[in-house]
This record gives C-alpha cells, sequence and structure tokens, in this order.
C-alpha cells in the first residue's frame, strides 16, 4: 500500500515537471487532493526553474 501511493505522488510531481518545461500555467493542475497537488505544484516550480537556468523565455 505504501509504495502504491508513493508511485502515484511521484507520478503527480512528474505530471507536473511536464506541465512546467511546456510552459502551462500553475492553474492548470488538475489535482484536487491536496497531496497530489503539492507534488504537482513541486513538479511544476522546479520544471519553471529549469528553464530560467536553461535560458528558456517563461513566456
Amino acid at each position: 500500500m505504501r509504495r502504491q501511493k508513493r508511485d502515484r505522488l511521484e507520478r503527480a510531481q512528474s505530471r507536473g515537471y511536464q506541465a512546467g518545461i511546456g510552459g502551462k500555467p500553475r492553474e492548470s493542475c488538475p489535482y484536487q487532493n491536496l497531496d497530489a497537488r503539492s507534488y504537482w505544484f513541486s513538479g511544476w516550480r522546479t520544471a519553471v526553474e529549469d528553464r530560467v537556468i536553461n535560458g528558456v523565455s517563461l513566456k
């Protein structure tokens, strides 16, 4: 059970990262569950930071 929950949250983080790299807005988070939403935002923020570091425009 523990592994299944972690996988679900890791998947939310990965999807957030992909959304951030793709330039999607923060409001596009599809999760309602607080834990999954937090992981999605974490991935999204990391992607936005990676885009800035790599010199990709945010707009």
